[in-house]
This record gives C-alpha cells, sequence and structure tokens, in this order.
C-alpha cells in the first residue's frame, strides 16, 4: 500500500520536478532552476508555506497543492504535473482540487485540444477568499439572530448572541471597506506580470 510521503519526500519530488522542466524534459512547467531560483528552496519553501496554511485549517494536501500552485509562474499545472511535483497519486491531487474549487481558490480549465485540465490559482485569490468569509459571516449573523429569538434577548445565551450580532455586522462591514480599499490600491497601480 502506497505511503503518503513527508515533507522531505515532497520538497525532494519537488525539486526533482523542477530540476527536470530546467532541462527541457516538460516545457509546459518552467522549473525553478529555469528562472534562477534554486528548486530545493523553492520545493522546501512549499513545503512551509503549506504547513502554515494547514496550521490554519486548511486540509494538508489541499494546502500542498495551492502551494505548489502559487509558486509557478504561469499559476497553473496539470494533475499529472501536480501529482509528480507532490510526490502523491492523481487521485489525491483531484480531492485537493475539489478541496479547494468549493473555496475559489482554484479553477479548472480544459487544456485545448486534450482531455487534460490544468488547474490555476485564481487571480487576487485572497480577495476572493474574503468574499467568501463575508458570506459565511453573513449565515453566521442570521444564525445568531435566530438564537437569539429562540433563546430570549433578555437571557444569557440570548445576550450572547445579540453580542456575536453586533461583532459579525461590524466585521462585515469593516470588510466590506477593507475590500474596497483594497480594489482602489490594486486598481491604481501599473499592471504586472501580464
Amino acid at each position: 500500500m502506497p505511503r503518503e510521503p513527508g515533507p522531505g519526500d515532497a520538497a525532494a519530488a519537488v525539486a526533482a520536478g523542477a530540476g527536470s522542466a530546467a532541462t527541457g524534459r516538460d516545457p509546459e512547467r518552467a522549473g525553478s532552476a529555469a528562472t534562477g531560483r534554486d528548486p530545493e528552496a523553492v520545493a522546501r519553501f512549499v513545503e512551509r508555506f503549506a504547513a502554515v496554511l494547514a496550521e490554519a485549517g486548511i486540509a494538508r494536501m489541499p494546502a500542498r497543492v495551492f502551494a505548489a500552485l502559487l509558486v509557478t509562474d504561469s499559476a497553473s499545472l496539470t494533475a499529472a504535473e501536480l501529482a509528480e511535483q507532490l510526490h502523491v497519486s492523481p487521485a489525491a491531487v483531484s480531492g485537493a482540487v475539489r478541496y479547494l474549487s468549493q473555496f475559489g481558490m482554484v479553477s479548472r480549465e480544459r487544456v485545448p485540444g486534450s482531455r487534460r485540465d490544468r488547474y490555476r490559482v485564481l487571480d487576487d485569490v485572497w480577495f476572493e477568499a474574503s468574499v467568501r468569509r463575508d458570506a459565511i459571516l453573513a449565515s453566521w449573523e442570521s444564525a445568531s439572530r435566530e438564537g437569539i429569538e429562540v433563546l430570549g434577548g433578555d437571557t444569557g445565551a440570548g445576550q450572547r448572541f445579540a453580542q456575536s450580532v453586533e461583532y459579525f455586522e461590524f466585521l462585515r462591514k469593516e470588510l466590506d471597506g477593507m475590500m474596497a480599499r483594497w480594489q482602489e490600491r490594486k486598481n491604481g497601480r501599473a499592471p504586472d506580470r501580464r
């Protein structure tokens, strides 16, 4: 039965993948060596960044897939490329992509003239995740309002829910303002990489 590799195995696999891309055997994947980056340092970074995401609550395999996509200049890879780089099965990649898609962190694109898909990190992925977070906060706020009605606003539990509603309202208003300011800031700067 195949085992899930440890962080060292994945780092070696990502480094090996970056190295094969640099030799020209895989032109779809611009490897770290081709860009002057240290492939082993990039591989270690992928694992460290994935660990940070996992500590924040993202499942481990989706965190690794997301980190691997983030470090590619094209922001996209096929399932086979991800599986090779992370030293995991294509099924593990498929499950991770499904998870990330639910949160709007990656999209699936059909490779023209092929049955294969490419997985792409969305432009401004953190903004998109924040938009989804606002919807979650709205549902928590709504559920908390129901809690006040059911428990009574003059009870200890009802007062906790009332404070929760107040907090969610505050947070959503602040989040809306921050997102608007981010869009203004982003739209005010010169176009980058494309």
